[in-house]
Order: structure tokens, then C-alpha cells, then sequence
């Protein structure tokens, strides 16, 4: 029975870490009013979690085997609990965006174990696997109650309590791993962690994101993130026990499907925070109403990965799979190209909401060719690199369409144009470039994917 409420768990940690990535999406307008973001700088209410979840995942996962992972998951939880409280009693931008930068930390050191957790508790096949599913269930089902939660939140309460909910979920959730999580021994902090890479890597991409947000004005912190990324690479060629040893990128599959992955996730997970900010800033919806509108969209992603993409990838292969997912996700962008001003729901918006059902055809397929080109003894380190990927994905995209948004829409208010009409040009044309973006991920997917037989052969570690 302690098996299934460890399961109870690590999903409640791991819902947690999906829902704080959509819950902020739908209550975006009230922070910028209440706490005096720039159109551009809200961005880094996403950002700043986004990123240090993705640059630390590969070590957080290695320091979970040198001092074991369920003290890391431990640890995890109580800095993301912590951090939620801060964020909820911030008064400014600074304060929230270094607390939504903790939150990324906790979480990344949480879910890097997770999984890793899960199959030592569940060791005989049928039940790990329906475990998985339900773990899995659980993250798929976080943004659709984001949105939602999100919505009812700030309408009742006010923006704090999306960050507010977390500390008493934290709390419980620690307190009931202490009991059920099975204690287990690491290697010890002397077998040896690269916190370098760890560093470079973080703070190249926060440079490189803030030279974008600031419309590339500061040059020189664009050139600090190319170096210190650059010396990321050097480290990992380098280095006795790398974050990520730079063989894995020899194998075409596994190398074709993150850098699809990155421009997908580039192009589709900014449209929810873009279409978020139009209903309420354009159309006048509501924080509740803006989280319900999206549901659909939430929802049959969720349905589309759970009971239809595992079959349609068993008949068709899962690069067909990817393939059809990306039309149906550039289809809906090329839809938001011509959003009107004053856009209805049910011609404008629903059919956009549908075809984004798209995406769960797109990331289990994705996930099925990132492990697929990879060796058994590499699946630990194929799997952290795609998490990895993802959510710097999702970080460059929500810079990218963020910035030209707020940059297209400052031009037209100059040039006479109405807010809401400015607004909605701003839109227009980050759509547009999520649909280019979408559209590249396509091309590389039908070119470096087209040939999986001839994978390049991955070398063994060397000790």
C-alpha cells in the first residue's frame, strides 16, 4: 500500500511542477498591472522558471545519485515551497522574478528524480507501467487545471494565491515522502558532479534571454552568452564526468529530435501565454474566462497523448506520428495570423484551440525518437537531454514571440493605430513566426529523421 502513496507523491510533486508553468499564464495582465513588468519584461515571469529548471536538470539528476534521490527530492520540494511563498508576497520585479528562479531550481531538483524513484518502488513490470501511466496522467492533466485553477485564483482571490496554493501542497507532500519514499544510499559528493557546466550553461541562457528581451540593444551581453555557452561545449569535451557527454549528439536521431523538439515547443508553448494576453488585454476576457477558453486545447492535447498517439505511432511510426502533429500546429498558428480585433470564440478561437490538439501527437512521438537512437546504458542521459531541451525550448520561444510582440506593437501605437488594434498586430506577427518556427521543426523532422536505420553507433562511456 506505501507503494501507491509514494506514487500519490511523487505526482503531487510532479503536478506541482506542470501546474506552475500554465497557472501563471491566465493571471499574466493582473502581475504586469499590480507589480509594473514592460510588456516585453513579463516574459520573465516564465523565463526566469523555465530556464534554471532546464539548465540544472542533468545535474540535479547526478547530485540525486551521489547523495541520493530521495533527499533530493526532498530538498527540491522544500526550496519550490519556499520559493512559492516568496513569490506570493513579492512586491516588485526583481523580488518575483528571483523567486520564480528558485521555484525553477526546486523543481528541477524534484523531477530530475522522480522517474528514477518510481522504478525502485514498482519493480514488477505490470505495475510499473500502469504507475508511469498515471504519473504521466497527472503532469498531462497539470495544464489544463492551470489554466483553470489560475482563472479562479485571481478572479476570487488575487494573483499571490497561484504561487500561495503551492506551500500548503509543499508542505504535505514533504512531510508524507519523509514517510513513504524509501531511504537510499548515493555514490557520496566524491564520485563528482560538474557544477561548472551546471553554471555555464544556466547563466549563458539567462544572458542570452535577457539580450533578446532587451531587443538586442546590449550587444555585449549577447557576445557573454556565446562564450560562456561556447565554454559550456569546451567543458563537456573536456571534463572527467560531464553533464552531457557530447557522444550522445552522434546519434542522428537522437540530435534531429531535440532540435525538433526545440523548435516546436519555440513556436507552440508561447501560444498560450500570447493568447492568454489577447483575450484579456484585447477582448476584455477574464481571468476565469480566459482559463476556460483555453481548456479544449489543454484538454485534447491531454486526451491525443494518452489514448491516441501510442496507436496511431504502433500503425503509422512515430516520425509520421510527428509529422501530422506539426501540420495540425502550423495550421493553427497560420489561423492566429488573421486574428480580427474583435475576435468570437466559437469561429476565431475554438477550431485554433482544436487543431492545438496537435501537440499530443508531437511530444510522445518526439520522446519515442529522442530515446530510440540511443544505447540502454545512454537512456538515463538521452532522457535528460530531452527534458533539458524542452524547457529551454519553451524559454527561447517565450523570449522570441514576447519581444516581438511588445516591439510590433509599440511601432503601430507610434505610427496612430488603436491599442487593441496594436495589440493585436503585435500578435499577429508572433504568430507568424510560431508558424515559421513550427514549420523549420517540420523540415528538420522530415530531412535528419528521414533515415533512422542509419543511426550513428554511440560509443560506452569511458570510465
Amino acid at each position: 500500500m506505501h507503494r501507491w502513496t509514494a506514487l500519490g507523491v511523487l505526482s503531487a510533486a510532479g503536478l506541482m511542477t506542470i501546474l506552475d508553468g500554465s497557472i501563471v499564464t491566465v493571471a499574466m495582465p493582473a502581475i504586469q498591472q499590480d507589480v509594473g513588468f514592460s510588456p516585453a519584461g513579463l516574459s520573465w515571469m516564465v523565463n526566469a522558471y523555465l530556464i534554471p529548471f532546464g539548465g540544472l536538470l542533468l545535474l540535479a539528476g547526478r547530485l540525486g545519485d551521489l547523495i541520493g534521490r530521495r533527499t533530493m527530492f526532498l530538498a527540491g520540494n522544500a526550496v519550490f515551497t519556499a520559493a512559492s511563498l516568496l513569490a506570493g508576497l513579492a512586491d516588485g520585479p526583481g523580488t518575483l522574478i528571483a523567486a520564480r528562479f528558485l521555484q525553477g531550481v526546486g523543481s528541477a531538483m524534484a523531477s530530475a528524480v522522480v522517474l528514477g524513484i518510481l522504478v525502485t518502488i514498482f519493480t514488477d513490470g505490470g505495475e510499473r507501467g500502469r504507475a508511469i501511466a498515471i504519473f504521466s496522467f497527472t503532469g498531462a492533466a497539470g495544464a489544463s487545471i492551470g489554466q483553470v485553477l489560475g482563472g479562479v485564483l485571481t478572479d476570487l482571490l488575487s494573483w499571490p494565491w497561484i504561487f500561495f496554493i503551492n506551500v500548503p501542497i509543499g508542505l504535505a507532500t514533504i512531510l508524507l515522502a519523509l514517510r513513504v519514499l524509501p531511504r537510499d544510499r548515493g555514490a557520496g559528493l566524491s564520485a563528482g558532479a560538474d557544477v561548472l557546466g551546471a553554471l555555464l550553461v544556466t547563466s549563458g541562457l539567462m544572458i542570452g534571454i535577457y539580450t533578446v528581451v532587451e531587443g538586442g540593444r546590449h550587444w555585449w551581453t549577447g557576445a557573454v552568452a556565446l562564450i560562456l555557452l561556447g565554454g559550456f561545449v569546451v567543458r563537456q569535451a573536456t571534463a572527467g564526468n560531464p553533464l552531457m557527454p557530447l557522444r550522445i549528439l552522434r546519434s542522428r536521431t537522437v540530435t534531429g529530435a531535440n532540435l525538433t523538439q526545440m523548435l516546436a515547443l519555440s513556436g507552440m508553448f508561447a501560444f498560450q501565454i500570447l493568447v492568454a494576453l489577447h483575450m484579456q488585454r484585447v477582448l476584455g476576457y477574464t481571468a476565469l474566462e480566459t482559463g476556460l477558453a483555453m481548456l479544449p486545447a489543454a484538454v485534447g492535447i491531454g486526451i491525443v497523448s494518452l489514448f491516441v498517439s501510442a496507436r496511431l505511432s504502433a500503425r503509422f511510426g512515430a516520425r509520421a506520428v510527428l509529422l501530422a502533429g506539426l501540420v495540425l500546429l502550423f495550421a493553427a498558428m497560420a489561423l492566429l495570423t488573421r486574428i480580427p480585433v474583435r475576435a468570437d470564440y466559437v469561429t476565431d478561437l475554438l477550431p485554433v484551440m482544436l487543431l492545438i490538439s496537435g501537440g499530443g501527437l508531437v511530444l510522445p512521438a518526439l520522446a519515442t525518437l529522442g530515446m530510440s537512437g540511443a544505447r540502454e546504458s545512454d537512456a538515463g542521459l538521452a532522457s535528460g537531454l530531452f527534458n533539458t531541451t524542452q524547457q529551454v525550448g519553451m524559454a527561447i520561444g517565450v523570449a522570441v514571440l514576447s519581444t516581438l510582440a511588445a516591439s510590433r506593437t509599440e511601432g503601430l501605437l507610434a505610427a496612430g493605430w488603436t491599442q487593441a488594434e496594436a495589440l493585436t498586430g503585435g500578435y499577429r506577427l508572433a504568430f507568424a513566426t510560431s508558424a515559421g518556427l513550427l514549420a523549420a521543426g517540420f523540415l528538420v523532422g522530415l530531412v535528419v529523421l528521414r533515415q533512422p536505420r542509419a543511426e550513428a553507433t554511440l560509443q560506452p562511456a569511458r570510465r
